[in-house]
């Protein structure tokens, strides 16, 4: 081990262009510890380095790279080091030194290190910088853990983007956020599109009127007829196949008819139709009800006379039933005489008299 530490320190000294092969051969045979205090004199960073992290070092390691990047900085051997560092505080100060100085191998580095950080404590550091466009990869990666942060985030840099199919999978997918603030930004947006992502939160979080007025704005009746459907409540239907009916769009009301046909009243369709010179559009839901109706009462009628067929057996045979049980015998006095008389003051019953005054 001297000998070859020794060797080592001598390189570092005469010949440093050699030293990085002498310990890469011989690391497991020197004193490590005296080889490193040889590489820092000498200023021989990748070497130091190189002795950090085969002596387990890695927290040394990481910071001597951080600090002295310009030759010893190896993206791959980076990886390996810091993923092994017990200091948490190194992963945060390698995440600033890939921003201010390899910006594009950010995600790489954020990927490696994404069982070991922080992430909420990641996004407010770049939300901090206004630098969340660097990390937009990363963010979608991570947003699988439903975190508040994470999914307000990802739906900012959407809506800056103008990236409305995107946003749409994900007020879908990841429910943790701010639902009514993010509706309200995006309801007043200039795109339609983004317009029709804000009714649907407001379906999903079961705010009926407000999604149905936002698709009646942008005239995207179909959507308010599914969220009408949705909704199962027979004001919010009403209202909206009275809507129809005043604009004079005569084909989402017989949409209506059949898309909400369980909660539509017969007797207000037989007024609309009446008033508004509709017959020919309601005649088919008012057939179909019918139709219905008549098949209820079928089974209705049959069931009925089922149950009276099955009372009528059951009556005929309690009728067909003796009294007192069938063949079964009764149990008698026993052969051997008569029955010994009763005692004074009982009856034959086996009950005393009752008191007939109000004496003792």
């Amino acid at each position: 081990m001297g000998l070859f530490t020794s060797l080592g320190v001598a390189l570092s000294k005469y010949h440093p262009e050699k030293l990085m092969e002498h310990i890469k051969i011989f690391w497991s045979r020197m004193n490590m510890p005296k080889m490193i205090r040889a590489c820092e004199e000498a200023n021989l960073w990748p070497e130091l380095v190189f002795c950090y992290y085969h002596y387990d070092e890695f927290d040394n390691a990481a910071l001597a790279v951080i600090e002295r990047p310009e030759n010893s900085w190896d993206h791959q051997q980076f990886k390996e080091i810091v993923v092994k560092v017990a200091n948490l505080e190194i992963y945060y100060r390698a995440i600033k030194f890939y921003v201010e100085q390899h910006p594009s191998l950010l995600t790489d580095l954020l990927a490696a290190l994404t069982a070991r950080i922080d992430v909420n404590r990641v996004v407010k550091i770049f939300q901090k910088n206004d630098d969340l466009p660097l990390i937009k990869s990363f963010l979608l990666n991570v947003q699988s853990q439903n975190k508040r942060v994470v999914n307000e985030a990802v739906n900012d840099l959407l809506i800056e983007e103008e990236d409305y199919k995107t946003l749409r999978d994900s007020v879908q997918n990841f429910d943790n956020y701010d639902a009514v603030a993010l509706a309200g930004r995006l309801e007043k947006h200039d795109l339609i599109f983004f317009r029709q992502i804000a009714a649907n939160i407001y379906r999903k979080n079961k705010r009926w009127e407000k999604s149905i007025a936002l698709s009646k704005q942008d005239k995207l009746y179909k959507d308010a007829i599914e969220t009408a459907a949705m909704s199962s409540k027979n004001d919010v239907v009403d209202d909206l196949l009275r809507y129809f009916v005043d604009i004079g769009h005569r084909e989402c009301y017989t949409g209506m008819l059949y898309a909400c046909n369980e909660l539509i009243r017969p007797d207000l369709v037989l007024e609309l139709s009446w008033r508004h010179g509709l017959n020919d559009f309601s005649m088919p839901y008012m057939i179909n009800m019918l139709a219905q109706q008549t098949k209820e009462l079928a089974l209705l009628k049959a069931d009925n006379e089922a149950r009276k067929n099955k009372e009528k057996e059951q009556e005929k045979t309690e009728d067909n039933t003796p009294i007192l049980g069938g063949g079964r015998l009764m149990i008698t006095a026993g052969p051997g005489g008569a029955p010994s008389p009763a005692p004074y003051g009982q009856q034959p019953n086996g009950f005393a008299p009752q008191p007939t005054g109000y004496g003792y």
